[in-house]
């Protein structure tokens, strides 16, 4: 089980999306820019009162991956060895997050593959965003 995430009053659109299976991103309404994880400010034009949450379309592709053999996390330390994989937005290739790719095995992991987002619950009950294969 993926250790729980305790949202805070910036990060909170984004969990409560996800608990309603959606993946949403902040968006400058002044340039139009993505960002995440999210900021009070817009990271290229410093916009601060023009941030909307968007859904995007949960679609992405694997950059890069390595390999966790000994993780400090008690609640991950059963899943050892797990993948750690690098997650671009087909929404903007600059939006990057992670991934464990469940269901697809340790040191087997096809670069530049289609994914699709998924929701899996954590320790606490929030569901954490996770990544798939497209087969």
């Amino acid at each position: 089980m993926k250790q729980g995430v305790i949202p805070d009053q910036l990060t909170a659109p984004f969990w409560e999306a996800a608990n309603d299976s959606r993946l949403v991103i902040q968006k400058c309404g002044k340039c139009s820019r993505l960002q995440h994880p999210p900021a009070q400010e817009c990271g290229r034009c410093g916009s601060g009162g023009d941030l909307v949450w968007e859904e995007m379309s949960g679609k992405g592709r694997i950059y890069n991956y390595g390999v966790v053999h000994d993780c400090p996390i008690r609640l991950l330390q059963d899943d050892q060895p797990f993948n750690v994989a690098v997650i671009m937005l087909d929404e903007d290739p600059g939006i990057q997050m992670y991934s464990h790719l469940p269901g697809t095995p340790v040191d087997d992991v096809p670069l530049g593959a289609d994914v699709e987002v998924i929701f899996e619950d954590s320790a606490n009950g929030q569901k954490i965003p996770e990544w798939k294969v497209v087969q």
